[in-house]
């Protein structure tokens, strides 16, 4: 008999099939297992709206984070921002249930925090800045998930873009603010020991610009105390060390579609990938 089991899902982006493959041999049930999707649910791939509509008829089942292109569709919906040419959205945008979905889309977090046989696990899309804790990492994101989800978001969306500030202070107010908090979360790959982002390169963890480093290798970090699983660093792929999670495996870009498996304690894990087909070419 299968007993209950949560699975960390790395970034699908679109890609409803190998999701679909995935689910398939992992023998999940929403009735007995949840999904804890690490973003980038849509964009790129060929199925975003698939994605979307398979992940709402889960119910309570699949509790997702928002990435960098799900916060991009909802700009998008709300004529925030221009397509750009590689975005793949149009079947959410043209659907007769978009309103439902991207609802939906609204109602998810910016960060998770669960606790699995009394230790930690934090989730997030991209990264955690130094300074935060995860206890402090979970109210900033509720800071963002509460404009997501209120008359404000237009507003919102239109002022979310942009690199600076580069830096958290806890002096920061209003779109800065909670522009620091998105960045962090959905785009962050590289800061500086003093916690100021980078957000250009884009190669693996050996490509820190001059004076950057990988968020999770910053010293003194105030969450090397708990897990942190995240996703969004497809160069990066899978990174399975103290500390951390990382789950991205790029399946939009052909490679795979990774599920971690978490049993009666942290320690306790298994790693499930399925093969994807190739649906946009880096660069």
């Amino acid at each position: 008999m299968n007993t209950m089991a949560m699975y960390l899902i790395g970034d699908i982006q679109g890609c409803d099939d190998p999701l679909g493959r995935l689910l398939d041999t992992i023998d999940f049930s929403p009735s007995r297992d949840t999904l804890f999707l690490l973003g980038d649910l849509v964009n790129r791939g060929p199925a975003s709206a698939g994605v979307l509509r398979r992940l709402t008829a889960y119910g309570d089942a699949a509790r997702g984070l928002l990435g960098n292109h799900d916060l991009h569709l909802l700009a998008a919906a709300h004529s925030v921002r221009p397509p750009h040419r590689s975005d793949t959205l149009q079947d959410v945008l043209d659907a007769p249930d978009r309103a439902a979905l991207l609802d939906w889309l609204r109602q998810q977090r910016m960060a998770m925090l669960e606790t699995v046989a009394g230790e930690t696990l934090l989730m997030v899309h991209a990264g955690v800045l130094p300074a935060w804790s995860a206890v402090q990492t979970l109210m900033l994101a509720a800071e963002v998930e509460e404009v997501l989800r209120g008359p404000d978001l237009p507003d919102f969306l239109r002022q979310m873009y942009g690199n600076q500030p580069d830096a958290w202070h806890d002096t920061l107010a209003g779109a800065a603010r909670l522009r620091v908090i998105v960045n962090a979360l959905t785009r962050l790959r590289f800061c500086s020991a003093d916690g100021r982002m980078e957000f250009d390169t884009k190669e693996g963890a050996g490509g820190a610009p001059g004076g950057y480093m990988p968020w999770y290798e910053v010293p003194g970090r105030r969450t090397a105390e708990v897990q942190v699983a995240f996703g969004h660093w497809s160069t990066l792929g899978w990174m399975d060390r103290a500390g951390v999670w990382s789950l991205d495996t790029g399946c939009v870009w052909g490679g795979k579609l990774s599920a971690l498996k978490i049993g009666a304690s942290l320690a306790e894990r298994e790693l499930v990938q399925v093969s994807c087909p190739q649906a946009q070419r880096p660069g």
